[in-house]
């Protein structure tokens, strides 16, 4: 399956893994819809510096209405959604991260954009698939969906229900050939984790069997994957993880 000629929206696509994510499928062949929140036109900009095709749209994923208006616009520019990236998403910065620490302000900023968000994307692109005769989702979850780890109360929660909701929503629509997906990272060095210490980030690069941190282009590399390829492929949680997975503790 080439990409080339298919309508695909990214979201987080200003940075990391969304941006990574973005240039891919544009590097395919599709016309990638870079959505964000922030200002995604340099990953645009850069897109179309490569001769690729994309355009940017502000996206709140917390919003169904901001959903509905960018899907509605896609679909009169373009006439079809065919993929859909759900990448955005957030880590708590509010306050800890525990289930006693954790206000509820925290808890509804990761829960609103890492899970809800990826509903309502689904919400949204979904029908329009089913009139087409199918598509294909990739839902970016993380290893903290499917371990413990420290600090990680929210985030853990909304990743952990991104995997669920993936196996669910590929059962659902699996018969009107939508193929659903999900990844679960390992620690990618994005700009989540600009701000800490190096000591941290050693031990983060530690946790993986390579010893290193990912880049978000080799999350980017299992999407387009997913997206290109797979045609027997559904409701599958893939752990893109640098062994973290295999070796089985932190």
């Amino acid at each position: 399956m080439s990409l080339n000629g298919k309508i695909a929206i990214v979201t987080g696509a200003a940075q990391g893994i969304g941006e990574a994510t973005a240039k891919r499928l544009a590097s395919e062949g599709a016309t990638v819809v870079t959505a964000d929140i922030q200002d995604s036109t340099r990953t645009v900009d850069t897109i179309l510096e490569l001769g690729g095709k994309a355009e940017a749209h502000h996206l709140d994923v917390r919003i169904k209405d901001n959903w509905t208006e960018v899907v509605r616009e896609v679909v009169e520019r373009h006439g079809r959604v065919d993929l859909l990236a759900n990448v955005a998403g957030v880590v708590n910065m509010l306050s800890e991260d525990s289930v006693v620490g954790l206000t509820e302000e925290a808890w509804d900023h990761v829960v609103g954009t890492d899970l809800k968000g990826v509903w309502l994307g689904m919400q949204a692109v979904i029908p329009g698939m089913i009139e087409r005769g199918g598509g294909r989702i990739v839902n970016i979850a993380s290893m903290a969906a499917l371990r413990g780890l420290p600090n990680l109360a929210s985030y853990s929660a909304a990743k952990g229900g991104v995997v669920s909701l993936t196996k669910q929503a590929a059962f659902e629509y699996g018969e009107k050939n939508i193929l659903i997906n999900a990844i679960c990272p390992g620690t990618i060095d994005t700009p989540i984790l600009a701000d800490i210490t190096d000591e941290m980030r050693q031990a983060n690069a530690n946790a993986h069997i390579v010893r290193r941190l990912g880049e978000p282009a080799e999350i980017a590399s299992m999407v387009a994957y997913l997206m290109r390829e797979g045609s027997f492929l559904t409701g599958e949680i893939y752990p893109v993880d640098g062994g973290w997975a295999a070796k089985g503790n932190f």
